[in-house]
This record gives structure tokens, C-alpha cells and sequence, in this order.
């Protein structure tokens, strides 16, 4: 079920309206209600693979519960490794395998020798990749001794499959998300109008912005031999802005439909494209799964704490493992070995961390040297964005090859003339909303009510004047 569909405008409201009034007498009731239409809505796109869910939920309560009881250090060690085993397995199997075997077919006919067992017509399915990452976060946290084991099935249950975030994140620990299916819940209405300035946000995103790009990206890209240098370049930008709407306007669905049911979902997207520096790019840039990566691998390796080898095997490590987490193709391993370059300068001379305020903080403008830093990273970020869309490496390495040509020189021969103005507009909003939570959260506020209330249904106006031809969200493939 798409955030962006009729199905979930009907969805919504029929889910909304039965917890706050027929299943509001008990936090268990509602925690129950979470679950059935957590399944509901992910068993919308293929029930079958509620199983996985089911199971991997079932595995991690239990070993949780053993962990609570064992005190045995080897044990516990154990049952952490099989719960790492089943969901790294089930990741692995269904995400990974073709790509193995693939690699390891093209491995024998290199050396000569002929191989060729099958292949399996394997679906992914959609969010594997977040809720597994969100369980192990339970048994790693419960192993450490940093979180208590719940006793709660249904509690457990629903953090697990807690549908607004289900799919493509935010990817939320165990330890900030689970303890609020403990606590009783009422209807608080500034919270609920905020979660809704905040889908309203998201969908424009998604819709207006990522949409139109689509379509435009997708042409681009798919016959890129043909176009030149310039049309290439505006489709990498395109696509960079595309990935951004797409992505931070799903998190910021998820986070705001999460609101209109008392619970609070961790800041996904901060502003990256107003990044100084790549370093301050990927803290602002899917922040739950860089902070997860960071805690749970970059941290456990010794960090940035030994010396510059060290400092570049865990970089490396953290980034290319970042870009095999995104899919199964030599693309993204190559977008995240790039990104680990980026980063490895300011990481060995200490400046890796220089930029952690807001850019040009409580300024209507940056400073020409903000200027300077924020338009280089960009074009560095434009750059890798190339293999992360790219069909192959050596596609990519074809349209880079284009981009630094003569031809770059040439008028572009596609001109989009509707999302030019768009992205323009995005851009001043964004801007302009950079210190809050998101861009709308505080538009208008120094205005009388009705002029609030123009600006909102002005975004409701763009969004039904320049919606895009509908597309699924770019991360459900991950």
C-alpha cells in the first residue's frame, strides 16, 4: 500500500478513527490493533511474506527472553549469533543470493571452467532490509545488558510491524521506539496537526518533486549513449533531487502518520543538501541507518579511536557494507567505496566534525564561503548519486566520461520546464525551514490563523495541479 495512493487515503482515516475511539480503553488493545493493520498493510502488496515478519518476530522475542534468563556469557553469545544468523539469512537469501551466484559463475568462466548451476526467480520482499535491521537492534541492545527484554508479545509485535515505518524506515532501536507501546496513549491535538503539516510536507515531496524528476531521470538515464554532456549532468541533478523528495518525503510521512497515533519517530532527513562538507552530508543524510551502522559496526571495529589505518579499513568498511545494504549490484558498492573517499580527508585531519551547527544559523543568507562549501559537496554528491542510479559501473563511467566532454558545453536537449520552477520553490522552503524539524513546521506561524491556512491548502494546490505520474517509493526496492 502506497503512502501516495487512494488506498491509503481510505486506509487512514478508517485505522485512525477505530483506535481513538473503539480500541482506546487499554494500551494492549490499541498495541493489538496496531499489529492486525501493520499486516494489513503490508500483506496489501503480497501476504505471503507476512511469514517472514511473524517469524523474525517470533526469533527475537524469544531469544530475548533467553538472554534475559541466561548468565552464561558463551550461551548468550550463542543466542545472539542465531539471532543474527536468521535475520542476516533471511536478508541474505532474498536479497543476495542471484548476485553471489552470479559473481560466482562469472568467477569459474574466468579461470576457464564451466558452471553454470540455476538461478532462483526470487521476489524481495518490500522492507526486508529495515524491519530486519530494526529487530537486531532489539537482541544486540538486549545482549549488551542496554535494554530490559519485554514480556509483551503484543507490544513486541507492533514494534516490529509498526506500519508507517515499516517499509523504508525510519529504521528505529528497540530501545527509543519499543518503550512507547508501554504507555498509554491520548489524543493530543497540536501533535496530531503537526504529524499532518508533516505528511502534507512529505507527499509534496514525493509527488510534486520526485515524481515530475522521474520522469525526466528515467528517460536520461535509459538512453544516455545518445544525449549529451549537459543532458546528462541535468539528469544526475535531477535524479539527486529526486532521491531526496522520494526518500525524506516517505520519512516524513512515516514520521507525521506516527504522530496522529502518539508515537514519536526519530529525524530521518536534516537538510543534506545544505551540507558543507560530505561528513556533515551524511549526518544529516538517512540518519537512522548511518547512526545504526555507526553504533553497531563503525564503533564495535575501534571507530576513529586507533590510528589513520585503522580509521580507513573501518570507513571503508562502514561505507561499502552502507552501499551492499542499498542492493545487490556492484553499483552501490561503488557509490560507497566514492563516499568513503569523500570522507577519509576531513576523517585523518581531524576536521571531520567542524561542521555540526546549521548553516548560516539564524542568517537569511550563507556567507560566500558557505556558499563555496555547500555548491562542492553538492557536485560531489551529484557525482556519486551517477553510480547509485547507474545500470552498471561501466554505465556510469559512460555518462561521467560524457559529462567531462565537449559536449558538456552543448544546450541541454531536454528542458523541464515545469520542475525547474519546482525545485526552484522546494529549495527557498526548505532553505527557510532548515532549524526546524522540517521545512513547514513553522510556516506562517507569525501570520493570523487564515493566512496559515492559505499557505497549507496553496501545497495542497501544487500538489493536485503538479502531481507527477505515479511511481513507488525508490527505497522499497532496498
Amino acid at each position: 500500500m502506497l503512502f501516495n495512493s487512494i488506498d491509503f487515503a481510505i486506509f487512514l482515516p478508517i485505522v485512525f478513527g477505530l483506535y481513538w475511539f473503539v480500541f482506546n480503553r487499554s494500551t494492549k488493545q490499541q498495541n493489538l490493533l496496531i499489529v492486525l493493520v501493520s499486516y494489513i498493510f503490508y500483506g496489501w502488496w503480497d501476504w505471503r511474506f507476512l511469514s517472514l515478519i511473524v517469524f523474525s518476530t517470533m526469533v527475537d522475542f524469544t531469544i530475548g527472553r533467553k538472554l534475559a534468563t541466561e548468565g552464561k556469557a558463551g550461551k548468550r553469545k550463542r543466542w545472539l549469533y542465531l539471532s543474527i544468523f536468521v535475520n542476516l539469512g533471511f536478508l541474505g537469501f532474498f536479497k543476495y543470493y542471484n548476485f553471489f551466484l552470479d559473481n560466482f559463475i562469472q568467477a569459474f568462466s574466468f579461470f576457464g571452467q564451466g558452471f553454470s548451476p540455476k538461478s532462483l526467480n526470487i521476489i524481495l520482499p518490500v522492507g526486508i532490509s529495515f524491519y530486519t535491521f530494526q529487530t537486531l537492534s532489539y537482541t544486540i541492545d538486549v545482549y549488551k545488558k542496554k535494554l530490559e527484554p519485554t514480556n509483551d508479545i503484543v507490544a513486541f509485535s507492533a514494534f516490529v510491524s509498526f506500519f508507517p515505518q515499516l517499509v523504508a524506515g525510519p529504521i528505529e532501536r528497540a530501545s527509543r521506539l519499543l518503550p512507547q507501546f508501554y504507555k498509554y496513549r491520548q489524543f493530543d491535538y497540536d501533535n496530531a496537526t503537526n504529524g499532518l503539516k508533516q505528511m502534507l510536507w512529505g507527499l509534496f515531496k514525493k509527488v510534486v518533486i520526485a515524481d515530475n524528476c522521474a520522469f525526466y531521470v528515467n528517460y536520461i538515464f535509459g538512453n544516455s549513449s545518445e544525449l549529451s554532456g549537459s543532458t546528462i549532468l541535468l539528469g544526475a541533478i535531477l535524479f539527486t533531487f529526486q532521491i531526496y523528495g522520494d526518500f525524506s518525503g516517505y520519512s516524513d510521512i512515516a514520521i507525521g502518520t506516527a504522530r496522529l497515533f502518539g508515537f514519536n519517530l526519530m529525524k530521518n532527513f536534516s537538510f543534506p543538501y545544505f551540507s558543507r562538507d560530505i561528513a556533515e552530508f551524511w549526518r544529516r543524510w538517512h540518519i537512522s541507518l548511518s547512526t545504526w551502522f555507526r553504533d553497531y559496526l563503525y564503533i564495535p571495529l575501534g571507530g576513529s579511536r586507533g590510528g589513520a589505518w585503522m580509521k580507513i579499513r573501518n570507513t571503508f568498511t562502514i561505507f561499502i557494507v552502507s552501499g551492499f545494504w542499498h542492493g545487490a549490484n556492484w553499483t552501490f558498492i561503488a557509490w560507497g567505496a566514492l563516499n568513503a573517499l569523500y570522507v577519509l580527508p576531513s576523517l585523518l585531519s581531524n576536521r571531520n566534525r567542524r561542521n555540526l551547527d546549521v548553516v548560516a544559523e539564524n542568517k537569511y543568507l550563507p556567507s560566500i564561503k558557505e556558499l563555496f562549501s555547500m555548491g562542492a559537496t553538492f557536485g560531489l554528491t551529484v557525482l556519486a548519486w551517477i553510480f547509485f542510479r547507474a545500470e552498471s559501473i561501466a554505465h556510469a563511467f559512460q555518462m561521467i566520461g560524457e559529462i567531462f566532454s565537449s559536449s558538456l558545453l552543448k544546450m541541454p536537449s531536454i528542458k523541464p520546464k515545469v520542475a525547474i520552477p519546482l525545485i526552484i520553490f522546494f529549495i527557498i522552503v526548505e532553505w527557510f525551514g532548515r532549524q526546524n524539524e522540517y521545512a513547514i513546521e513553522k510556516l506562517g506561524h507569525q501570520f493570523p490563523k487564515p493566512v496559515r491556512w492559505v499557505l497549507y491548502y496553496g501545497i495542497v494546490f501544487l500538489i493536485i495541479m503538479f502531481a507527477g505520474t505515479q511511481q513507488q517509493f525508490i527505497y522499497f526496492q532496498f
